[in-house]
């Protein structure tokens, strides 16, 4: 029931938070994703600039801990509790991989072939799918496993896990730009949609 639970609130939030925050940022909530943009189109002068991913992924990781330790609070918990769930095994870090590599594939297929609009139902969908497929119930994020080290709870993290972890994701990231030059060989041409299209929130729509 808690595996249920957690991949039913991570499906349907995953999706709303897409929708809402995609035209600031393009829903650049994963480090992995953010850099595999900035490495794909690099050559067409697409997706996410060096600057732009050097403030991105601090952004991340910070906003990963403070959602823990957020709902730390809201449940009459410590701000900060170190998790003592450990994930130090290699079967974890292979479903990683695998999680992480998907992802990847997904969203990058979804901006070439010019889906990006369902990418908040495609995403939600394959996280809430990935934490019953992969044995590591799909963190595939560096910066939400950092997240996790900050609540003891059942999808926690135990701060000793978090590199084998990370240097997983990593892995899983090179192996989905793989599969994407196998399948999608010009996919950077499409990373300013990555993983929605941005909107210019600088102006208003507003008419005198």
């Amino acid at each position: 029931m808690q595996l249920l639970e957690n991949s039913f609130a991570t499906a349907l939030g995953l999706g709303v938070l897409i929708l809402m925050l995609g035209p600031v940022s393009g829903a650049h909530f994963n480090p992995v994703v953010s850099a595999v943009d900035w490495w794909l189109g690099r050559r067409t002068g697409a997706g996410l600039t060096s600057r732009e991913l050097t403030a991105y992924v601090p952004a991340q990781i910070v906003g990963a801990i403070a959602g823990a330790v957020l709902a730390n609070l809201m449940y009459a918990k410590a701000a900060v509790s170190w998790s003592t769930t450990d994930r130090s095994t290699g079967h974890l870090w292979l479903g990683e991989i695998v999680a992480t590599a998907g992802l990847i594939v997904l969203i990058f297929a979804l901006g070439w072939s010019g889906r990006a609009a369902v990418a908040p139902a495609a995403v939600g969908a394959y996280i809430g799918a990935a934490y019953w497929f992969t044995s590591s119930t799909s963190f595939a994020n560096p910066a939400v496993s950092i997240g996790r080290a900050f609540s003891d709870t059942f999808a926690g993290i135990a701060p000793g896990s978090l590199v084998g972890f990370v240097v997983a994701q990593l892995f899983g990231a090179v192996v989905g730009v793989g599969l994407l030059a196998i399948l999608y060989p010009d996919a950077g041409r499409a990373a300013d949609e990555i993983v929605t299209p941005h909107t210019d929130t600088t102006t208003t729509g507003a008419t005198t």
